[in-house]
């Protein structure tokens, strides 16, 4: 099977560069429990102490505790990364990143040559879905290996600029248990819900109960729509034949050590996570000792007796369970968002004997028994030199074994697989490896707590309170991209256009080499109708990192705009092979074809144009844009009642959406319906009258005098 050839070949590889010997095995199952489903609940940023089975300070989750009694707690339970793709990847190969190389929530690319979970488990004639709520774990990262199904059906765009597109709790869990009441055999199904992730908009009754707490609203509400799986497994008694792993791949500080979210530091506000394991033969109690993600996947396999892969970098918790004792070992965790993204200093360390050390340029050692909390740093009365050993030495035994041992020329494609790993070329331009207490995180919070303010203060609405903070962050710190990429969505949204392009401007020039002011440059450029600088802009950014499908996406709308549709074409196939889950760019090949079959009467590119138009409509529902270009498509072949239809339907998910007002006034204009004509075009030049050409403006006001003769 495809399984064992990818493990065959890694271990080939492996033995080959002298890593181990010829004779390493290579697993062969034993026989599995029969029917024991598995089912996998990752809640999105969620502290353990908002879980009643947990803490009862704040609010119950009485469906999460319930389950929670029927099997095991564990009390300390620790991510090893304090952001969602790199958790989730640890969970789902049972290795660090150091091992996988996935470090933060852009950049990287699972390659395909590591084993999965879900590839293991379908090995094992198991059928897989996954439900996800959230673009990090989008298809296009690499997680959908050994997936039947990997439903990411979240919106193409978020309402909020500075928000992942995402999907509510109810969603996920409604597709996921449709899947599961089709399956006929063992199932392994993954369910990840988002809800608790900032901005915290719970919706009612949970935000007038918790108005002064939306955080615990998100989580009283994600505890509710698991209720409704719960359930279900309960009537359909499949409790009793179903392993059960709910966990979250990181935490949320909420204001500890001044971090208001997450994803900057490492501290056990964002690090501690819940883990409940509930299954047969699980009998309920709570377990002290400490643990992490990457244990998920060898207790999986020995509640299935089957053979754990040699790969495996955790320890299986099943002994645990049954009241006995595992080796103790230390725990490596990271945060390196801020590394990546703004070259300021990495941040590692280790949990160990209930002892965390935090290595960065400003040192920190905790005793966790007495100071879970971490707000005594004992660093002058330890001994540092003994665990910046340690911990080099656990980043040496953690590292792929074949990092630095191959030496051949390798093929493009594989290039890329090694490069999304950081193995052969970094993606980002050459960081450093040696940071001075100004560059140390802890120095840098202010710039980061400035940053969230302003971020905050735009969901509240408070919109020039929050340019002005991003304003002092551009001024204070030239190397902070996210400040740029910020302030350019405020103004580009409010119209203002040059304002938006010269923060782009300085954001380029003083980070030349930075991957997301690149990107976010070139998009702007050819949005705005500068299409040659942009093509030059984004063809840099390809330079340094060429697997993002919306770079290949723009550069074909770029070349759209040029009316060099061979290249158009190239370049939206190039982003479908990277993502062919991405409405928008199915969205974009039917405005192409639509394109060219105005250019040549070719019936097949209209009938291609349509077919596109409504697979971005499939795969986003709610994309205005799918449904005006198809009106268009309609129209332009004499079935205007079929345009109106569609144009109705992108201004009823758009009301502000300019164009499907301008066609339905021009379609009703046409029709004789002057009434209806009217009502349009007054919308239209309502919303376009600061903007469009005095001559634009003329003939829209000539059509309006029209419609009232």
């Amino acid at each position: 099977m495809k399984i064992r050839l990818k493990k065959t070949i890694l271990f080939v590889l492996l033995t080959l560069s002298g890593i181990i010997s010829a004779d390493y095995p290579i697993p062969v199952s034993k026989e599995k429990q029969a029917n024991l489903n598995v089912l996998l609940i990752t809640i999105d940023t969620i502290r353990p102490d908002r879980l009643s089975c947990y803490s009862k300070k704040y609010l119950q989750t009485p469906h999460i505790e319930t389950l929670a009694s029927k099997g095991a707690l564990f009390k300390r339970a620790f991510a090893h990364n304090p952001t969602t793709l790199p958790s989730h990847t640890n969970i789902l190969l049972g290795t660090t990143p150091l091992y996988h190389g996935i470090h933060d929530n852009s950049n990287f690319i699972v390659a395909q040559d590591f084993l999965t979970l879900a590839e293991y488990l379908k090995s094992e004639a198991y059928s897989t879905g996954a439900f996800v709520g959230a673009f990090p774990l989008d298809s296009r990262f690499g997680l959908t290996q050994g997936f039947d199904v990997y439903d990411d059906s979240y919106p193409s765009k978020s309402s909020n600029a500075f928000a992942y597109t995402e999907r509510i709790a109810e969603k996920v869990v409604h597709e996921a248990l449709t899947w599961m009441k089709k399956q006929n055999s063992p199932w392994f199904s993954w369910i990840h819900v988002w809800d608790p992730h900032a901005p915290y908009m719970p919706p009612e009754p949970f935000k007038s109960k918790f108005k002064d707490e939306p955080y615990s609203g998100e989580v009283a509400y994600v505890d509710y729509e698991l209720g409704k799986l719960f359930d279900y497994l309960e009537k359909n008694n499949l409790m009793e034949n179903t392993l059960i792993i709910l966990t979250g791949d990181h935490g949320e500080s909420l204001g500890d050590h001044g971090e208001l979210t997450h994803g900057y530091f490492a501290y056990n506000s964002t690090l501690w996570i819940p883990l409940i394991i509930v299954g047969p033969g699980v009998n309920s109690g709570r377990i002290d000792q400490y643990v992490s993600h990457i244990d998920i996947f060898p207790t999986v396999c020995d509640f299935l007796s089957i053979e754990k892969p040699p790969f495996l970098q955790g320890y299986s918790l099943l002994p645990l369970i049954k009241g006995q004792k595992i080796k103790k070992r230390a725990i490596y965790f990271e945060s390196l968002e801020a590394y990546y993204n703004s070259g300021w200093a990495s941040l590692k360390g280790f949990i160990e004997e209930k002892k965390k050390f935090i290595d960065s340029p400003i040192p920190e050692f905790y005793s966790l028994e007495d100071d879970f909390d971490e707000k005594i740093n004992l660093v002058q009365r330890t001994n540092l030199e003994k665990y910046q050993k340690k911990l080099k030495k656990m980043e040496e035994e953690f590292s792929f074994p074949l990092k630095g041992h191959t030496v051949q020329k390798i093929d493009r494609e594989a290039q890329e697989k090694l490069r999304s790993l950081g193995y052969l070329a970094s993606p980002m331009p050459q960081l450093k490896k040696n940071f001075r207490p100004e560059y140390d995180l802890k120095t840098l919070l202010p710039f980061q707590k400035k940053l969230t303010r302003a971020i905050m203060f735009y969901d509240e609405g408070r919109i020039e309170q929050s340019i002005k903070l991003l304003n002092e962050i551009t001024q204070e710190r030239k190397d902070f991209a996210a400040a740029y990429t910020h302030l350019s969505h405020i103004y580009r949204n409010q119209g203002r256009i040059e304002k938006a392009i010269h923060v782009m401007d300085e954001g380029f020039s003083n980070n030349p080499d930075n991957y997301t002011i690149i990107a976010t440059y070139g998009i702007l450029l050819i949005e705005e109708g500068n299409v040659d600088k942009g093509i030059a802009v984004l063809q840099r950014g390809l330079a340094l990192l060429d697997f993002n499908p919306e770079l290949w996406n723009y550069l074909g709308v770029a070349y759209w705009k040029k009316g060099n549709y061979q290249k158009a074409l190239e370049h939206y196939r190039k982003a479908l092979s990277l993502d062919n889950n991405d409405s928008l760019i199915f969205n974009n090949l039917g405005t192409l074809y639509l394109s060219i079959f105005i250019r040549n009467k070719k019936l097949d590119a209209h009938s291609q144009s349509v077919e596109y138009f409504k697979k971005a409509i499939e795969l986003d529902p709610d994309l205005a844009s799918a449904y005006n270009g198809l009106g268009g498509a309609y129209k332009i072949i004499g079935k205007i009642d079929d345009a109106i239809s569609s144009w109705e339907k992108s201004l009823k998910l758009n009301p502000n959406y300019d164009f499907p007002v301008y066609n339905l006034g021009m379609a009703y204009y046409e029709k004789g319906y002057k009434a209806q004509a009217l009502k349009y075009f007054k919308k239209y030049l309502s919303l376009k009258a600061d903007i469009i050409s005095p001559e634009e403006k003329k003939k829209i006001e000539d059509l309006i005098q029209k419609c009232k003769l």
